[in-house]
């Protein structure tokens, strides 16, 4: 049974709360997303500490350092002042927190120059734990990595799901229990084998699979189609299961497409899909009662292969009745390039722990909470 900060009682909030968040972005999107849990906890709770992560960093190096985003959370909660720690001296900062006046604020250097973070190792997530009281998880994007501030830190705090962390769990959750039918899957991206276990889990719940980027492209090629230089997946372990999945009846492919300069010159790769097949995506959409979108359709970096990404998103946010879901980075800052974001019925602050979950795989993060 998850435990959730929404429901938490104010007694249980007393002391000092260890929050889990992720600025793993370049925008500020996914911070936004959390200010109801961090206002809920600067209001209820003696002191806040933030921990989070930024990138792959090999080691302390400043490039990945956290401390502007202090300042960036202090901007977005009206100026409070957000102390920033960039050490790990953990009975220092324990101090310091300790001493610090009741509302306060600490947000810690990037988890990941440290090795004891990816490796999920115990001792170090008990260093962590010993800066508060209780633990707060509002990191979804990072809750498919067993982390040692994602996982391991819960055998030694009290644990509970954050506000966007619970949006995340029930929102997704109506996706894939009992959705409203037809239901629809836009999938794109770079990369086919991402999608697998997404469709893999709704072969036979889906109405329809919408397929574009390097999804489309792997398929088309492995039923014989010259893709050229376009992007796909050759990967020999993937294989088997993408020319599976070419002979699923409920799987639509792109039918005309729009050719760009690849590697090998002019017109050597499929850059977006065409208008005849955005049309017979729109009416797929237009139907839906249930729709997820991971992945543009087209290379969105350029506008004019950004058309058919525009096009299937604007349907879907004139299909009231559905209910609509996304998310992934790329995704979502494309969403909120074209003013789209806010369309969606919801929108997930996870890339690759959105389409896990999605997928029907079990979230380290979330089991850890349970």
């Amino acid at each position: 049974m998850i435990k959730y900060l929404s429901t938490a009682s104010p007694k249980v909030l007393a002391g000092t709360a260890l929050l889990r968040l992720d600025f793993n972005t370049k925008d500020d999107w996914r911070m936004r997303a959390v200010l109801p849990t961090i206002t809920l906890l600067l209001k209820k709770s003696d002191r806040v500490v933030v921990v989070s992560h930024w990138g792959r960093p090999m080691g302390v190096d400043k490039k990945f350092s956290l401390r502007g985003d202090a300042s960036k959370l202090s901007k977005l909660l009206g100026g409070k002042k957000v102390t920033f720690i960039d050490h790990f001296r953990f009975a220092e900062i324990k101090a310091q927190v300790a001493a610090a006046p009741h509302g306060s604020i600490f947000l810690l250097e990037n988890l990941r120059f440290l090795p004891g973070e990816e490796k999920n190792d115990p001792a170090f997530a008990k260093q962590l734990a010993s800066l508060a009281d209780f633990y707060v998880n509002d990191a979804f994007a990072v809750s498919h990595r067993a982390n040692a501030s994602v996982v391991a830190v819960t055998k030694f705090l009290p644990s509970y799901a954050g506000i966007e962390m619970e949006n995340e769990i029930k929102s997704l959750g109506r996706a894939i229990v009992a959705p409203k039918r037809p239901v629809v899957l836009v999938l794109g991206g770079a990369k086919a084998s991402d999608k697998l276990g997404v469709i893999a889990y709704f072969k036979n719940k889906a109405d329809w699979f919408l397929l574009g980027g390097g999804s489309a492209n792997t398929i088309l090629w492995l039923k014989g189609m010259d893709t050229k230089r376009s992007i796909k997946d050759s990967d020999p372990a993937e294989l088997p299961m993408l020319k599976k999945i070419a002979g699923y009846k409920n799987v639509i492919l792109p039918t005309d497409f729009v050719w760009g300069a690849g590697s090998a010159g002019a017109k050597s790769a499929i850059l977006d899909v065409g208008p005849k097949t955005i049309r017979a995506f729109t009416q797929k959409v237009v139907a839906a009662r249930t729709i997820i979108w991971s992945g543009p359709l087209g290379f969105i970096e350029k506008k004019k292969y950004a058309k058919a990404s525009i096009a299937i998103a604007r349907a879907i946010g004139r299909n009231r009745r559905a209910f609509s879901v996304s998310g992934g980075g790329e995704t979502v800052m494309f969403l909120k390039q074209y003013n789209l974001d806010k369309k969606f019925s919801f929108i997930s602050t996870g890339g690759g722990a959105m389409v896990d979950f999605l997928a029907g795989k079990k979230l380290p993060g979330i089991e850890a909470l349970r």
